[in-house]
């Protein structure tokens, strides 16, 4: 089973991106967390906000100089704006789509080239809202859709060359849906996912052998709503 060497991982201090960078530690790998806030294992860090593009590409290229390349990258990172589209403001509406999507393609896009040589792997986050739309979630569905058809575009660019998996959660058990008006939370009896047991998907696709790959994962609870 391949090794996974040095692994960037956005949104690495909490939830999903937090329980990826502890399941590639415990594989041996070595996790480098980029977020807005410091990971609370110690994990080596690059403090950057992802809708900051090129300062997201310059701590890309910070990990590769400081760690002799980069074997693969998960983005985990995301943010969410509920509400009418009338009703969120603009910078706000925006800032969604440039951490989700405009952050994720700039981290992969400094990534490429140390990617490339390595033979590495791309994980990406897209949302079961990337395959569904909502009312009153027009930033985060756009997104999502947005990054699967980047993720499916960049598969194709990179075929033979990088391995491209996108990874499409439902609902997990994290602190994402805190703070929010109680309209927009999951309801009590609603069954979410432990992201410890999404990050184990995540470790599957950076670990298939060359020659294999897993372009697409959807990972949900088994009553999830939001899928099919």
């Amino acid at each position: 089973m391949p090794e996974l060497g040095t692994v960037i991982v956005t949104g690495g201090a909490s939830g999903l991106g937090a329980a990826v960078a502890h399941a590639v530690a415990e594989r041996g790998g070595e996790p480098v967390v980029m977020d807005v806030n410091p990971p609370q294992n110690g994990f080596a860090f690059e403090g950057v906000d992802l809708s900051q593009t090129r300062a997201a590409e310059a701590a890309v290229e910070r990990v590769a100089q400081e760690r002799g390349g980069i074997d693969a990258v998960v983005t985990a990172a995301g943010v969410d704006a509920c509400g009418r589209i009338e009703d969120v403001g603009a910078d706000e509406w925006e800032r969604v789509v440039a951490v989700n999507l405009l952050g994720t393609a700039a981290v992969i896009r400094a990534a490429l080239p140390h990617l490339d040589r390595a033979g590495g792997r791309v994980v990406t986050v897209a949302s079961t809202l990337g395959l569904r739309a909502l009312s009153d979630a027009t930033a985060y569905c756009a997104s999502k859709f947005g990054v699967i058809g980047f993720s499916r575009a960049l598969a194709a660019e990179t075929a033979g060359r990088v391995g491209v998996t996108c990874l499409i959660p439902g609902g997990m058990q994290t602190s994402f849906f805190e703070g929010r008006p109680e309209q927009y939370k999951p309801p009590p009896d609603v069954a979410l996912a432990p992201p410890a047991r999404v990050a184990e998907t995540v470790i599957f696709a950076l670990t298939r052998p060359a020659g294999v790959e897993l372009r697409e994962l959807v990972v949900c609870p088994p009553t999830e709503s939001s899928w099919p």
